[in-house]
């Protein structure tokens, strides 16, 4: 049996909402036909994807599997649809902090009818958007599982404690690492997973505690109710630009020499 992409996407566009109303508008299409379109798919499978009740639309265990699988499939799917079909687009992923304005600007110069995308990614998934081709290079920090990737590095920064602005380190030039001892470090691993700087932010200013993060990134998302002070004695972070070790393409080589050529100008 082949799989229909067209009803995967419409499958993960309910499971997201847990609506088929709500789903149907997102996808422009009227929900009666949204409605069909999933029996189908469910008779296709020989599954029962969602559970319908009048409190409201649910996942099966199999519909739950199928939305984890799903998310990545058509991740690629798309992927190989832009290498394939697209060629006249590049898409550079960045972390937090980080600026890559000045190479983008280099590579639309040199090439007026390319399309030159952004995409903003997270500790989670700075590396899967590589492998799975949503972005062409990335510019990551380290560490990062090397495997299948070709890693350039860059440049390092130091690191600082993020805290509230009444903190009583709030006013130090800087600290050690044993002067957070006692205090809550606000982690993107920590349950239930800050998945983003500012919700490690907002924790820090709501709740108290300490959030580490690289110079560049702290300055980006400054705001009057926290501080931030250099760490002496932590190691800094360390930036570099990668990309799937497999892809060999005249776009990628440039633009990593012009990221190059712009770090021996900084």
């Amino acid at each position: 049996m082949d799989l229909d992409l067209r009803k995967l996407r419409y499958f993960v566009a309910v499971a997201e909402h847990l609506s088929f109303g709500r789903a149907a508008e997102a996808l422009h299409i009227a929900q009666p036909v949204l409605s069909r379109q999933i029996r189908a798919f469910e008779a296709e499978l020989k599954v029962q994807l969602f559970d319908r009740s009048s409190k409201g639309t649910s996942l099966t265990p199999a519909g739950t599997q199928l939305l984890a699988d799903a998310r990545p499939l058509l991740a690629q799917a798309s992927a190989l649809l832009r290498r394939v079909g697209v060629a006249d687009t590049f898409t550079v992923g960045f972390m937090p902090g980080l600026i890559v304005t000045p190479a983008v600007r280099v590579l639309t110069s040199r090439h007026p009818g390319l399309r030159v995308e952004v995409l903003r990614t997270t500790w989670e998934d700075q590396v899967e958007v590589i492998h799975d081709g949503r972005v062409d290079v990335g510019y990551v920090r380290l560490p990062v599982p090397a495997a299948g990737l070709s890693i350039m590095p860059l440049f390092s920064e130091p690191r600082v404690a993020v805290v509230p602005a009444t903190h009583r380190l709030a006013g130090k030039e800087s600290v050690l690492d044993a002067d957070l001892s006692g205090e809550r470090r606000v982690q993107h691993t920590d349950p239930p997973g800050f998945r983003s700087v500012e919700e490690k932010l907002e924790h820090v200013a709501m709740h108290g505690g300490v959030a580490v993060l690289p110079l560049s990134t702290a300055v980006f998302y400054s705001r009057d109710d926290l501080v931030h002070v250099p760490i002496e004695d932590i190691a800094p972070n360390e930036v570099a630009l990668a990309w799937a070790s497999h892809r060999h393409t005249p776009l990628i080589a440039e633009f990593a020499e012009i990221v190059t050529e712009i770090a021996r100008q900084v």
